[in-house]
């Protein structure tokens, strides 16, 4: 027997995605920024400009070992006219400032050192094998901008530029599946969106709340992404429940695959509900959940998208924005359909394409931009 209707979750229309994503910048605010050392804070958002606390070097520094000269003193300096020098030049190791007086390093065999004082056989000009003052980084040079992602190589440069501390925003992001026990072997998808999570700047953590409504209002998190229950069926419940311990700001959106995915809000903490079926989850994930972590993160990096040109044509649904997997060869991709994507395109896919609402496809050859999948 058929359930009333009334029971059911319904989606009454489909928010066009542009409507969808200012709906998140309007109620979704950035998490506040935490200090953390750089070496610990890989993959988080700056939450302020990364500025260098001093000139870098302090003094001019020698990059090779050598002899430390005045470049003027050696500089008709040869093998048949050697310049002598008294006393003897300081020898100095990469890294050591260089001494009073002098401008450029000779190369060990350029000097022999005599009972006296020591014979120059070759030529340097100033600056020849020294760093500068201030050449590495000079005070208050912007290293790296607010809103970018910490790289580890960031790291590494402005641990050595003297900066102990940077203020980060790293939003820490809850996991729950709601179709299938999570952590369990049916739950395929609770690992995937983690690693898509963590690609975006954020900190993944599958849930393991008993239920829906215990993993919603989980303070100890900044935004949670739940997974199935988000359609009409009679076990479909999730929507329901969002609407009982928050608000829903939306339920059902104009995308393909995963129109049945629904965004909402617990206090100040983002909700997002993707579809169960691996295909729809991904495409609402991508088309939806990045905004929306971009801007939990206040994360202003581009995103990387590749130049092709379409190996077979995309028809799309005027009204809705489409995200097509797509396999990408040398300068070419290739849709692997529209709509409905099975386990063995999906597989094939290397990135997907997005068609956007007011869009009806594009042509064979047409050039695109081809985003990657995480």
């Amino acid at each position: 027997m058929s359930p009333p209707t009334e029971a059911l979750q319904r989606i009454t229309r489909l928010a066009p995605l542009p409507d969808v994503l200012a709906r998140i910048e309007a109620v979704v605010r950035p998490v506040a920024p935490r200090d953390i050392d750089p070496a610990g804070a890989v993959g988080a958002t700056l939450a302020a400009d990364a500025v260098a606390p001093a000139d870098l070097p302090p003094a001019a520094i020698a990059v090779r070992d050598g002899w430390a000269v005045a470049a003027e003193q050696v500089a008709d300096a040869g093998p048949y006219a050697p310049v002598l020098l008294s006393p003897a030049p300081p020898w100095v190791e990469t890294g050591e400032r260089m001494p009073p007086g002098t401008d450029a390093i000779l190369p060990l065999d350029a000097v022999a050192v005599t009972k006296t004082g020591a014979e120059a056989h070759g030529p340097a000009v100033p600056g020849e094998g020294v760093l500068p003052a201030g050449a590495d980084a000079a005070r208050g040079d912007v290293l790296r901008r607010e809103g970018a992602r910490l790289r580890p190589g960031d790291a590494a440069i402005l641990r050595a530029a003297g900066i102990a501390s940077l203020g980060v925003r790293w939003p820490r992001v809850k996991i729950f599946c709601a179709s299938v026990p999570t952590r369990s072997a049916a739950d395929t998808l609770s690992p995937l969106l983690a690693r898509a999570i963590e690609a975006e700047g954020c900190v993944a953590e599958v849930a393991q709340a008993s239920s829906l409504e215990s993993a919603l209002l989980d303070r100890a998190c900044d935004a949670v992404v739940t997974v199935g229950g988000t359609g009409s069926g009679r076990r479909d419940a999730s929507v329901k429940t969002l609407a009982r311990v928050g608000r829903v700001e939306v339920h059902g959106i104009g995308i393909a695959p995963g129109e049945t995915a629904a965004f909402g809000m617990i206090d100040a903490r983002p909700v997002l509900m993707l579809p169960g079926r691996l295909d729809a989850a991904l495409a609402a994930f991508l088309m939806v959940g990045h905004p929306l972590l971009r801007r939990l993160a206040a994360c202003t990096e581009s995103d990387i998208k590749i130049p092709v040109r379409l190996a077979r044509k995309i028809a799309s649904t005027v009204g809705l924005a489409e995200a097509v997997f797509a396999r990408h060869t040398g300068s070419e991709a290739e849709p692997l359909g529209t709509g409905l994507f099975s386990l063995a395109a999906l597989v094939r896919a290397n990135g997907w394409v997005l068609v956007p609402p007011e869009s009806e496809g594009f042509s064979v050859g047409a050039a695109v931009d081809m985003r990657l999948l995480p």
